[in-house]
């Protein structure tokens, strides 16, 4: 109930930023996980099927976190490393703010550099949003008329939180909602 009060209020508000000419960029990213780790279904089971996006250490990833990522923008969910795929779709439902994870010697993602008081990690939270009734391997999209300039088909590239253009992101999710 509260997600669904919660998609209702987001598409509010855009209809309303669009009416009244408030200029309101939505963005599109793709984040990866791997699966074993935190999965969509994950996210499906979670309460309210919202978690936050924790153990980002790439500083690129970071600063889109940090600075670039607002409520309401879609995401692209992708399982890595054991077959490679786009598995669904999900939304930014907190803006950047500190990964507490870095200031916790047990935690597999502790960093001794970073402090509450001079943070160096940020997180954002995420929504669940939809499943794809099959996934998209990395494979598939490489074939793909349309995303041939995808951040994620260049060769080399690992970072675990990409931009996606509104275009890439439409394809890729008629492909998963036939």
């Amino acid at each position: 109930m509260i997600r669904k009060i919660f998609f209702v209020l987001i598409e509010q508000a855009l209809s309303f930023r669009k009416k009244t000419g408030i200029e309101m960029t939505e963005n599109y990213w793709l984040m990866k996980s791997e699966p074993s780790e935190f999965s969509i279904t994950d996210l499906k089971n979670n309460p309210n099927q919202t978690e936050h996006w924790d153990g980002v250490r790439n500083y690129q990833a970071r600063n889109f976190m940090r600075d670039k990522m607002r409520i309401g923008d879609r995401i692209l969910f992708y399982h890595s490393v054991v077959k490679p795929s786009v598995v669904g779709t999900a939304r930014v439902v907190k803006t950047g703010y500190p990964d507490f994870t870095a200031w916790d010697p047990k935690s597999k993602h502790f960093d001794p550099k970073s402090t509450s008081e001079n943070p160096v990690w940020y997180m954002v939270d995420i929504c669940f949003e939809s499943q794809f009734a099959e996934p998209i391997s990395l494979a598939k999209l490489r074939t793909v008329s349309g995303l041939e300039n995808m951040m994620l088909l260049r060769k080399g590239m690992r970072l675990s939180i990409q931009p996606v253009t509104a275009k890439e992101f439409d394809i890729i999710v008629a492909m998963g909602n036939p």
